[in-house]
């Protein structure tokens, strides 16, 4: 059975940073993009960065130069590095899998799900 699990949300100052991290299991992790998508209330689910298996990463425009993605194909799980957070940031953020080779910035791209934890950025 696949399992995404999040971890490391809560709640922080702006200005503050939170790292975000994503195991997986029940999948063969090394030969798939991983990818975070966040979703504030009242809101679609938007995109924030994603990993390629080679190791590509890709960015919102709304995260670049703050946010970091990366992986760990040894432990299985992607992280998110997140600075200079701002409460436009606060939202549940979702780790998800996909298998293909592009289009990493569409949620149709990816087959599995984590249940999400939610980040709170106060002013």
């Amino acid at each position: 059975q696949v399992q995404l699990v999040e971890s490391g949300g809560g709640l922080v100052q702006a200005g503050g940073s939170l790292r975000l991290s994503c195991s997986a299991s029940g999948l063969t992790f090394s030969t798939n993009a991983m990818g975070w998508f966040r979703q504030a209330p009242g809101k679609e689910r938007e995109f924030v960065a994603a990993v390629s298996r080679f190791l590509s990463t890709y960015y919102a425009d709304s995260v670049k130069g703050r946010f970091t993605i990366s992986r760990d194909n040894a432990k299985n799980t992607v992280y998110l590095q997140m600075n200079s957070l701002n409460p436009e940031d606060s939202a549940v953020y979702y780790c998800a899998a996909a298998r293909g080779s592009g289009g990493f910035a569409s949620g149709m791209q990816y087959s599995y799900w984590g249940q999400g934890t939610q980040v709170t950025v106060s002013s």
